[in-house]
């Protein structure tokens, strides 16, 4: 008998639910990363050698997690990041991660290729939406993209820097769903295995329906991995221009060097995020925590520096935190708990970390999440 969502103590138990619950094809698309997934290993490596030297005879009978990210409360230092195909986790997989994200308390960063409309997600976030924001080689689409975020509401937008073309996510090739879901014979056996998926979920083909919108039915999966719309001279000045442009928060997402985070920050950005794509993209690139001691070291606290891959538990949000980070980014985490039991799951997921970061916070002799400093931890 499978175990219930419920019955989850942590993240990873959250993942083997899902994977039993999903066809491999959609359990590999969300947890795979690019060739030898090297980068996707690393980024739980990066918090596993960390270590933490904690305070003792603290009184820490009462404790705060909350903190203010973009000007804005949330109820720990964490928001829910931008991921693609929820859709096949849970129908309107989208919309209920959203809602979950805004039960947490937290900021919901949602994907130009999400399967839900800005405007949906904007009312089922009350406001506290970011949309994280690929270029389009024709950057009219860009433009009316971001002209609906911010009739919806918008808090932020997010420049993904990191995708010039797509990283070779070779599960995804042997599944089928790349390049052109073209699913091979042992793909259908196992998604017939799996009937419930199929009746909640299979009805319902994968659409980008916030591109469709702009560019009209046919803009499906295959013409994003073929990555004929997306613009690989995305530079610079282009950076400069969206500043212009957007006159609420803007964030840089991909950035892994000291340069560049001192270079945007130059450029009036009000955050960069630290990320190499959830080790979906370059094989072998660091992760955005063994990059965040360098980038402190030149934006310091001028910016908010925001930091993805490879968070699985809460006292890794305290790690992020106590070297500098304004907060990190939860990518597969929520998703885990998508596939293992819809909306209830994400919740599950949230608060799974909610509750050992407060417990985090406690054994590490911390009142607040202001009490985290670089000297609590070490390699």
């Amino acid at each position: 008998m499978s175990r219930k969502f419920a019955d989850a103590l942590n993240i990873d138990e959250l993942r083997e639910i899902a994977r039993r619950r999903l066809p491999r094809f959609a359990f590999d698309y969300v947890d795979g990363g690019a060739e030898d997934e090297r980068t996707l290993s690393g980024n739980r490596a990066s918090f596993e050698r960390l270590r933490f030297r904690p305070r003792t005879l603290v009184d820490v009978s009462v404790r705060d997690t909350s903190t203010t990210i973009l000007g804005h409360a949330a109820s720990f230092p964490a928001i829910v990041g931008p991921t693609g195909l929820n859709g096949l986790q849970w129908p309107d997989g989208d919309l209920a991660i959203a809602r979950a994200t805004a039960a947490a308390g937290l900021p919901f960063a949602m994907s130009t290729v999400s399967m839900s409309y800005i405007e949906d997600l904007a009312r089922a976030t009350s406001g506290r939406l970011w949309l994280q924001a690929y270029v389009f080689r024709e950057r009219e689409i860009s433009d009316r993209l971001i002209d609906r975020a911010e009739a919806g509401g918008c808090e932020a937008i997010i420049i993904t820097s990191d995708f010039p073309l797509a990283g070779k996510r070779e599960r995804d090739h042997r599944s089928g769903l790349l390049p052109k879901q073209e699913f091979p014979l042992r793909t259908k056996l196992d998604i017939l295995r799996h009937p419930r998926w199929v009746l909640t979920v299979a009805r319902n083909k994968p659409r980008f329906v916030n591109v469709e919108r702009e560019l009209g039915p046919g803009a499906n999966v295959n013409s994003f991995v073929g990555h004929n719309m997306f613009d690989p001279s995305l530079d610079w000045d282009d950076l400069a221009r969206f500043r212009d442009r957007w006159k609420r928060r803007l964030l840089l997402k991909g950035v892994l060097r000291a340069d560049d985070a001192e270079r945007a920050a130059a450029l009036g950005v009000d955050g960069v995020w630290l990320s190499n794509h959830g080790g979906r993209q370059l094989d072998g690139a660091i992760s955005g925590m063994d990059a965040l001691p360098e980038v402190m070291s030149v934006v310091g606290n001028r910016l908010a520096v925001i930091v993805d891959g490879g968070v699985r538990r809460g006292s890794d949000i305290a790690k992020a935190v106590a070297l500098g980070a304004t907060a990190v980014a939860l990518g597969r985490a929520p998703v885990y708990g998508l596939g293992a039991g819809g909306e209830p799951g994400a919740r599950h997921a949230l608060e799974i970390l909610r509750d050992e970061f407060d417990r985090t916070l406690a054994l590490t002799g911390c009142r607040s999440v202001a009490d985290l400093t670089p000297d609590l931890v070490t390699r």
